[in-house]
């Protein structure tokens, strides 16, 4: 019965280690900032999780949780597809020691799983360029990792020292001329993308891997390729010249309009000429005082004719009138 019991007892722990995963042990340098992803089982799925701070379970302290974002070190982060939650640290210092992944269990002992950090002022023995790396579907990519022990592994997966393949995908592990070593992931599918980690010793060092489908235009390279600005300019400076004629265009036929019209309007008043004829009579009328009668009356009569243009003729002595008033 004793016995019984010690291996079911034994059985639970191992159930309990097993429920959260993520590294033990990983060296960073201060001032810097470490991503730590956490793999837990499908049942937690829609559980809080959180990270805890401080050696001892009991005396930990939350740093934070997914259902309590708000926090300027601390980000957190639920990946409830591949059942992974990340913890980002941002700002490190030697007392960014001693953390714990965690799980809540409602009316039971939260799950949790211990990870330490190694915090140096020095450059880490252990150490990549980049925690994020992107790659394409069918386009090899390769990790550099900073480690003189030539160990590659998947988190929740085996790991491998020398060339094979995880899940499909194939890994050629070698050495490199800075001591450290180079692992080239071809045969990339969706599949493939997950957290890996370098090993060296108890120190491990996670990766993020993201698989895209194929980009034509960088031909399998990465995304952040900088752009040729030369290949822009003669285009572009077509279009400015392009633009600077239209508008050159478009104001000479401006031009053209008004001084078309200025014309007209002076056209037609030099068109609209009046005429008036003024008719000087004696007033006759026998009913007239004699004062009346030696005023003169004025009548007139207001014509409006259009001007006619008639070609000017030069005179000459046969077409010149002679007269003679008396």
């Amino acid at each position: 019965m004793d016995v019984l019991l010690r291996v079911l007892l034994s059985l639970s722990a191992l159930a309990g280690i097993h429920s959260i995963t993520t590294v033990s042990q990983v060296l960073v340098r201060a001032g810097g900032s470490i991503t730590i992803p956490c793999l837990y089982e499908s049942k937690y799925t829609n559980h809080v999780k959180y990270l805890c701070k401080g050696y001892y379970w009991n005396y930990c302290s939350d740093a934070i949780k997914t259902n309590h974002k708000i926090n300027k070190r601390f980000s957190i982060s639920d990946d409830k597809i591949q059942k992974i939650f990340t913890v980002t640290i941002k700002d490190l210092t030697e007392e960014d020691t001693d953390y714990w992944c965690a799980v809540e269990i409602n009316g039971g002992r939260d799950e949790r799983k211990y990870f330490k950090l190694s915090v140096t002022t020095e450059t880490s023995s252990l150490d990549i360029s980049n925690q994020e790396i992107t790659g394409s579907i069918g386009s090899p990519i390769a990790i550099d990792c900073n480690s003189g022990e030539m160990k590659w592994c998947r988190l929740g997966r085996s790991c491998l020292t020398k060339s094979g393949s995880i899940d499909g995908t194939g890994f050629t592990i070698s050495a490199s001329v800075a001591g450290g070593f180079t692992v080239t992931m071809s045969e990339l599918s969706k599949e493939s993308s997950g957290w890996y980690w370098c090993v060296k010793g108890d120190l491990q060092m996670p990766v993020h891997i993201t698989v895209t489908e194929n980009n034509p235009y960088n031909n399998g390279q990465d995304a952040t390729m900088p752009v040729d600005l030369n290949a822009y300019i003669i285009p572009l400076s077509l279009l400015i010249f392009i633009v600077l004629v239209t508008v050159f265009i478009w104001f000479m036929l401006k031009r053209h309009k008004q001084t078309k019209e200025a014309a007209s309007a002076v056209t037609a008043a030099e068109e609209e000429i009046t005429y008036s004829t003024v008719t000087h009579k004696r007033n006759t009328s026998s009913q007239s005082s004699p004062a009346e009668s030696a005023v003169d009356v004025v009548y007139s009569s207001v014509i409006p004719m259009k001007q006619q243009h008639v070609p000017k003729v030069e005179a000459n002595c046969e077409n010149v009138t002679y007269s003679t008033l008396a």
